[in-house]
């Protein structure tokens, strides 16, 4: 994926690590937190960024406390973000409604203040490894498949369910943006998590309506 000097995986020349791309503090520093402003906006102020720049950018708000309605906001781009990804595209589209969205400053002045130093600390042990992982056109296929699954999981509307989802595309999300394979898996790791979290939740609500409709009809 493209993002600043990196152009995407080297497929046919001998080096498998592209040149280091921004870092996603950076990134995230250089947006303007000083008024409200649009989806659209945000996605063109970051220019040919890496899609794990703006994938960590819609899914990491829903991890940390934020207004009720973030994930409905954040969630639909990172539904198509990741669709496009897993398609192999090598740069962003989002519908007009979409990019019309408005997302408040005190969002993003609250993502921004609470995720620097966090990614200040984080970026101490990422470097690119493990390139089989991520640095290849079906490595990023793949990361697309289990983020677009997992991107529909943050959107459902199930309470306190957006947590392990949002922190699985976080962590690929970073691993993509870093061409850091071990920080991937980790993120592999967290969404089978997440994903039997939502059983567990699926199976509870289950129980819990059938056993209140024989409580009420006797049956």
């Amino acid at each position: 994926m493209q993002q600043d000097n990196y152009t995407g995986p080297n497929h046919s020349g001998p080096d498998p690590w592209p040149k280091k791309p921004s870092r996603l503090s950076d990134i995230v520093r250089s947006i303007d937190t000083s008024e409200d402003t649009t989806i659209g906006a945000l996605v063109d102020s970051l220019g040919e960024r890496a899609f794990g720049a703006l994938m960590f950018i819609f899914a990491v708000p829903n991890i940390i406390p934020t207004p009720p309605g973030t994930s409905a906001i954040l969630g639909l781009p990172l539904v198509i973000l990741t669709w496009q990804l897993m398609m192999g595209r090598q740069s962003l589209w989002l519908p007009e409604t979409i990019r019309k969205r408005r997302i408040s400053r005190e969002v993003l002045g609250s993502f921004v203040s609470k995720m620097l130093p966090f990614m200040g600390k984080i970026e101490r042990v990422l470097k690119p490894r493990f390139g089989l992982i991520v640095a290849s056109d079906l490595a990023e296929r793949l990361i697309g498949l289990i983020t677009f699954a997992l991107a529909l999981v943050l959107f459902l509307p199930i309470p306190f369910n957006n947590m392990l989802p949002a922190a699985a595309i976080s962590c690929v999300a970073l691993g993509l943006a870093e061409r850091d394979g071990m920080a991937v898996f980790l993120g592999y790791l967290l969404g089978v998590a997440s994903v039997a979290v939502l059983a567990l939740i699926s199976s509870a609500l289950y129980i819990g309506v059938v056993a209140f409709f024989r409580a009420l009809f006797g049956f």
